[in-house]
């Protein structure tokens, strides 16, 4: 450590103010522009976890946030450094994670200029945060990170910017400049008459279900979510940012919505005469998809409705989540089961455990997650990036807990899972990580295996190998009836995982597929399982539902 100035300048303050806030790590990149906030990071207890691109810093403060529920912190420095973040920040944003974003900036003196790597950083930032800050005095820092960590963290969270310009980092602050104190503020209970109104519309529904959202997990609502359907015997539809919300072995769990295609889900939703929605956002799952005008929508959330003019409540529960549900479960009364959702949940699970003994090479992905099911405890963690393996995985890999398969859904960004996977090991360094990735996805942030070799990661990717933009071919089929563009080659993914210091495997027959993970697990170093898959399902799934959706 280089020996402490006695002068205290604006980057030291923002430090202070990190602090603060109860930063434990900065993920980021060191610059030019910001190294009056490195230096002062030298005499501070935060760590900073140095990465080996800007995006890959964004997803993990990205997935902090998720799992923490406190703002997950990124760095850079102007220009190009900060332009590298805004794909991470938008997708924290979109998908309701708490993330604060600090970037350099060239000096106040340069921004009326054309000058070097300058760009209005704050202007690019705000359409893709909640709140967007350039510090121009050095008596501001502590109220703008404040403001920053506030409305990152709100009951709907998302991602803040500040932009601190080189010369303002450097300029000195008063002894009495100091940081504001960090205040958690809990969400208001709801109003009486709305409770009385939602359990009085519940208890006499002809055919009620409920449509869970991330909000449930962001609240910490999922017990009482069980709780509430299991006493008013209400089947539960979760979202694919809501898996655990309710364990899926319950029996009025039907588990995942949201796939782009009508599912056994979709049959449940159009049937019903009353969707009770319960922390969903519409960006998960766009109402339309769902809702066609006839079933009434009771939304009960932290924050009112979006406006849509498919998602119309009836009645509108806006409060704590947790105390919502119990007031209105004490008050409604339900005696009959769901039967005809109870049958088609009867229906999932034979589909899904047909392919428990499959045996096919390559592997057929409702094998690849079953293995994968079987060899995660139930507090372990997958995160997935966009692909067709994000559609596999919502469809087929369930849930018994919150935050335990973590699936971009809001923005549906690719590369995630990599980066996210070296957060949820420092957040959960006890816990199994299993990164699920498409060969695409993987290669868009795999330079982040020497950061996880670096910081002493264990964690396990589980790469879908079809040599192609899966998703994309699939889409391609269903609308033009043939792929165009998708198809590309691989590196060994076995020797670049070596190269990297991580341990690398690769799946030749079905059966290996369960003892590899066992293994891969015992590891003390991160892992890459390179697995090829059979994605002529894709087409398979599309014309089964097709199928399915005529005949339920």
């Amino acid at each position: 450590m280089t020996e402490r100035k006695e002068q205290r300048n604006t980057a030291d303050l923002l430090v202070e103010c990190l602090e603060e806030e109860g930063v434990h790590y900065i993920f980021g990149i060191p610059g030019e522009e910001n190294l009056a906030v490195m230096n002062a990071l030298e005499h501070s207890k935060i760590k900073f976890i140095t990465v080996r691109h800007e995006q890959g810093a964004a997803f993990m403060a990205d997935i902090y946030g998720r799992l923490t529920g406190q703002a997950g912190v990124c760095m850079a420095t102007l220009g190009p450094g900060a332009t590298n973040l805004i794909t991470g920040v938008a997708d924290a944003d979109s998908d309701g994670a708490p993330l604060v974003a600090i970037t350099g900036q060239v000096s106040t003196d340069k921004m009326h200029i054309t000058a070097h790597q300058y760009l209005d950083l704050r202007a690019m930032f705000e359409p893709i945060t909640r709140r967007a800050y350039t510090v121009v005095r050095p008596d501001t820092i502590a109220e703008i990170t404040r403001l920053a960590f506030k409305y990152a963290e709100r009951e709907k969270p998302g991602a803040t910017f500040i932009d601190l310009p080189v010369n303002i980092g450097l300029m000195p602050v008063g002894d009495k400049d100091r940081p504001l104190r960090h205040k958690c503020i809990k969400p208001e209970k709801a109003l009486e008459p709305a409770v009385d109104a939602a359990a009085e519309l519940i208890s006499y529904a002809r055919n009620p279900v409920i449509l869970a959202g991330n909000g449930v997990i962001r609240s910490k609502s999922a017990e009482k979510l069980t709780a509430f359907a299991e006493k008013l015997k209400l089947p539960v539809i979760n979202t694919m940012m809501a898996k655990g919300a309710i364990p899926f072995d319950n029996p009025y769990s039907l588990w995942t919505v949201g796939i782009p295609m009508n599912d056994y889900q979709t049959k449940v939703l159009e049937e019903a005469s009353l969707v009770i929605c319960v922390g969903y956002d519409i960006i998960e799952y766009a109402p339309n998809n769902w809702h066609h005008g006839n079933a009434d929508i009771i939304h009960i959330d932290t924050m009112p409705a979006d406006i849509n003019k498919t998602y119309q409540p009836e009645i509108e529960v806006v409060g704590d989540i947790t105390d919502s549900l119990d007031r209105i479960m004490n008050k409604a009364a339900r005696l009959l089961e769901p039967t005809s959702a109870l049958d088609i949940r009867k229906k999932m699970v034979a589909e899904h455990e047909q392919y428990r003994n499959d045996t096919a090479f390559p592997m057929k992905p409702q094998k690849v997650l079953i293995d994968a099911r079987e060899v995660m405890g139930e507090d372990d963690i997958v995160i997935t990036d966009v692909g067709a393996n994000k559609v596999w995985t919502a469809r087929h890999y369930n849930c018994y807990k919150p935050n335990t398969c973590i699936i971009s859904n809001g923005f549906a960004t690719m590369g995630l899972s990599v980066p996210g996977a070296i957060a949820a090991n420092l957040v959960h360094p006890d816990r199994k990580v299993l990164a699920i990735t498409g060969d695409a996805g993987f290669m868009m942030n795999c330079q982040e295996f020497e950061t996880a070799h670096r910081l002493g990661s264990r964690f396990v990717t589980l790469i879908f190998n079809d040599r192609s933009y899966g998703l994309i071919k699939w889409k391609q089929q269903m609308q033009y009836g043939h792929p165009a563009y998708v198809d590309f080659t691989n590196p060994d993914f076995v020797k670049l995982a070596e190269s990297m210091g991580a341990v690398g495997y690769r799946i030749t027959k079905a059966e290996d597929l369960l003892p590899t993970l066992e293994k891969a697990f015992k590891q003390e170093k991160p892992v890459v399982i390179d697995c090829p898959v059979d994605y002529s399902e894709n087409m398979k799934l599309y014309h089964h539902l097709n199928e399915l959706s005529e005949a339920l």
